[in-house]
This record gives C-alpha cells, structure tokens and sequence, in this order.
C-alpha cells in the first residue's frame, strides 16, 4: 500500500499537536512497512532532509516531499490565504509522483486537490481529512476569535469536509462537531490519538513536596493562559501559597508570564525525551483550553503519570474523568480554581488519579495498537476502491 500523507509540519521541524499527530501517523505506517509520501514543511533550523527523528528502516518507506509555507502576512485571513497556497503548491508536487491508494490530508493541505477533483479537472484516490478538534465550530475565548471562525474558517472547512471522502475524527465530541457541520455519519471514521510504548513509564512517579503543576503549550489565546495566571495569582496570594509550584513548558510571551517566585517557566522545547522528562517532575497537567481536538500532550502527561485538569472540550472527556483527573468548564476560573484546591487538599487522592492515568495511557492510547486499527480501515477502504 501507498499512501500520500500531506500535513502542514511534522515535530519537531514544526511544533504543535497536529504536527506531532502527523509524525506519528508517518512514523507508524512506515513502521508497518506501508509506503509513504510525505508532503511536510519545516519552520525551524533543523536539517530536515535528514530526518533525524525517523529510524533508518522507517526512512527506507517515507518518500520526504519539503514545500515552503508561505510567509505570514498582516491583512486578515492571511492564514487561510495562505493554507490555500500551500495546499495548491502541495498540489503541484503530488501530480509528479506515483499513484498511491488514499490519500490523508491534514486541515487545509488538501483542499487545492479536493477542489480539482470536485471540479472534475483531476482524478484521485479516495481522500480523508483530518481536522483534529474542529475547533473552529468549538466554544470561543472572545469576540475576535469568533469573528474570525465564522468568517474565514467555518466555510473553507465545510466545503472540503463535503469534498473529501471520508472525515478522521478523535470521538467524543468532535464526531458531533463533524455531524452539526454538515457531514454524514458514513463518511466519519473515528480513530484516537496514542503515544508510543516504549515512552510510558513502567510506575507512578512519587508527589512531589510542594505539590507541581505544569502547563504545557503555545500563547494562544484559546489555550486559557490569562484565566490560569488569574488562578495562579489568586492562590499564591493566599495562605496556599506553599503548597503548590507551577511550570510553564513553551514559548511563552514575557508579557503573560507571572513574577511569583512558586512559578517558573522552560521555554520552548523541541525534544521530545526532554519534554517528558520535565512531566516526569510535575505531579498534575492543567489544559484550561476553550476549544481542543484530543491533546497529544494529555497523554504525554497521562504516560508520565501525571494527573489531569482540563477544560471538556473536544476529545478530552475520552481520556480524563474523575479516576484520573477534573473536567472543568472552558473559561471558568471558578471550577479551575477548585479544582487546583481540591488537589491541594487530597494527596491521596492525588495519588490514586497520577495512577490512574498511567494505567488508562497504557490501556487505551497505545499508537500500536491504535495503528493496527487504521490500518486495517486503510486496508477495507483500498481494497473496496
């Protein structure tokens, strides 16, 4: 089997939990020995065209495809401007490789071809889109991020969604995102996200003394950054102070990062060993996002035994409830604060829910298991035409 993956990045040549996912998609299929194009582009200093973070027996089935995104502009709906450029680039370079069985096209990367073929000018293989969490039909932090949904991403999203072929979907809440957006329950395959194996620990980290919370991701204003400094602020100055320390993982803005000597700040980190051993120093991952898909580092955190406090959006209600973690509402600092109180107050239970999420990555989020699976729907959907 032959598959073209097209995706705007791969980790850690372009950071973010898509681009993660996409590694790993990449990763896994070439493992089983299925041939992939992978369409990818790279927004950092590292050589890419060495591909390092693949084995040298997966790199013998990835054909490496590099294509420049281009560059940012200032005029609203850039982005979308220029995801639609990319994806005609992408376009431009697929019609010059051989055929392959299906085609996996991640957020807007795919839709120059969908458009060809919608058009009738072009024919191709059966097309699947992912579009993670569909977070622009999800809750929004503010007016601007509303506005922006409805009026650049809502209808691209649709028209390649009623384009594709199928539609990859985590579960959870996203399939009735997809479902609400137009799209028929017969073209929706769910298939989770996963972490390798080898990269769960073996048993429960000890609680730390105080106890350590960390925040893992970008400045973006759906993440819930300033609701979390709110909370922080609010329990540093309070009698709890003590109890507790917070780590910022990520490229975090001086002017969102807090001057309270209980939190700290790692930066921007591109390793992938480097980050899970700063979560194996943390006791509890809070993910306070208004909009989510299924969080890579959810599981990056549930691997490393850590406990979880999210907002319950997208995909996240499949991996945390009450045995390992507390979902909050998205954008309410009220239940995030208590819930934080509520670990503070409860060190056995804390340590019951750090357990619990160990044994729940293992049983559940395990990408060889989860590969085997869409494998086999690549297999059935190949075979049918």
């Amino acid at each position: 089997m032959r598959i073209a993956l097209f995706t705007d990045g791969i980790s850690p040549y372009v950071l973010g939990g898509m681009q993660r996912h996409s590694y790993f998609i990449c990763k896994y299929l070439a493992q089983n020995g299925i041939k992939v194009d992978l369409y990818h582009t790279n927004q950092s200093s590292l050589d890419i065209t060495k591909l390092d973070v693949f084995t040298e027996e997966e790199k013998k089935n990835i054909n490496s495809i590099v294509i420049n995104f281009p560059s940012p502009g200032k005029i609203p709906g850039h982005y979308v401007r220029n995801s639609y450029e990319y994806s005609k680039r992408i376009f431009n370079e697929y019609i010059k490789q051989e055929s392959v069985d299906f085609i996996y096209t991640k957020g807007f990367t795919g839709w120059y071809l969908l458009e060809q073929r919608a058009k009738g000018k072009i024919s191709a293989p059966k097309i699947g889109v992912k579009f993670h969490g569909y977070e622009m039909f999800q809750y929004q932090p503010n007016f601007k991020a509303s506005l922006s949904s409805n009026l650049f991403l809502k209808r691209p999203v649709r028209k390649i969604s009623k384009w594709s072929d199928f539609i990859f979907s985590y579960g959870g809440k996203i399939t009735e995102l997809i479902s609400l957006s137009g799209v028929h329950q017969s073209k929706i395959i769910e298939i989770p996200s996963g972490i390798s194996k080898d990269l769960t620990r073996d048993e429960v980290t000890s609680l730390n003394t105080p106890i350590r919370f960390c925040f893992v991701g970008r400045p973006e204003r759906r993440k819930g950054i300033i609701e979390l400094n709110k909370v922080i602020t609010a329990l540093s100055n309070s009698n709890r102070k003590h109890e507790f320390e917070f780590k910022f993982i990520g490229p975090i803005e001086d002017n969102q990062k807090l001057k309270l000597e209980n939190v700290s700040y790692e930066g921007e980190i591109r390793n992938h060993i480097t980050l899970l051993n700063l979560l194996d120093k943390c006791d509890v991952l809070v993910c306070p996002s208004y909009s989510e898909g299924m969080p890579n580092v959810i599981l990056e955190a549930m691997s490393r035994s850590c406990a979880i406090i999210a907002s319950d959006v997208g995909a996240i209600s499949m991996m945390v409830n009450p045995e390992n973690g507390i979902l909050i509402k998205p954008g309410d600092t009220s239940e995030l604060k208590s819930a934080i109180e509520q670990i503070l107050s409860n060190k056995e239970k804390l340590n019951s829910l750090k357990a619990s999420s160990l044994k729940k990555c293992k049983e559940d989020f395990i990408w060889e298991n989860i590969m085997e699976k869409l494998i086999r729907v690549l297999d059935k959907i190949t075979i049918s035409g």
